[in-house]
């Protein structure tokens, strides 16, 4: 495995210029840096690091903002720095997604732990997420198979397992996958009551 791609986001140059020289120092890569969160979020896009780090109060657009943002789109975990350990900030990063928090100044020591803890609960979200997303794939198939079986049933007399089964030989048939069958049998019955 290579090393750990890492964008940094402050708008203060000398904390990028610490940040870079501890992480690298600790073996990650620093593959960007950034003032403000609208251009954090720009870069994650266009270079898909393992991680950002950023600062909560930048200009343009907040840490909390661009974390919800990177987050949504499943780009890449965040952890989030701050000079404050205000209670809403910390509950505004937590409805963000965000996945790790640091209070400044940051020291060498308390960053790789808490990268590592950072990237460990992104995969764990992301995990979750496949597995949702996976779940409601199966819903819908199963929605559109069982729409699919009542025309079959209706429309040729065949049995629930009958009507099933047809829907399975034409998938292995046509190499097609149950949900596409079944939707093209759902298509054709409207188009035919048109």
């Amino acid at each position: 495995m290579g090393k750990i791609r890492v964008v940094i986001a402050d708008d203060e140059s000398l904390i990028r210029l610490d940040l870079r020289e501890m992480l690298t120092n600790l073996g990650y890569l620093v593959v960007g840096e950034v003032g403000d969160g609208r251009s954090a979020v720009n870069l994650a896009r266009e270079l898909r690091p393992d991680i950002v780090i950023m600062d909560i109060k930048m200009p343009d657009m907040d840490g909390i903002e661009a974390a919800k943002i990177l987050t949504e789109e499943r780009i890449a975990p965040v952890l989030l720095l701050s000079a404050y350990s205000q209670q809403d900030l910390v509950q505004r990063a937590r409805e963000a997604g965000v996945v790790g928090y640091l209070v400044k100044p940051i020291r060498e020591t308390d960053l790789a732990p808490a990268i590592e803890v950072a990237l460990a609960r992104f995969r764990e979200f992301m995990e979750m997420q496949k597995q949702v997303d996976d779940l409601q794939d199966a819903l819908e198939t199963r929605k559109l198979v069982d729409r699919a079986k009542g025309i079959l049933m209706d429309r040729q007399g065949l049995t629930e397992a009958e009507a099933f089964r047809k829907i399975q030989k034409m998938s292995m048939n046509n190499r097609k996958p149950m949900k596409e069958v079944a939707w093209a049998i759902i298509l054709a019955h409207q188009v035919g009551e048109g």
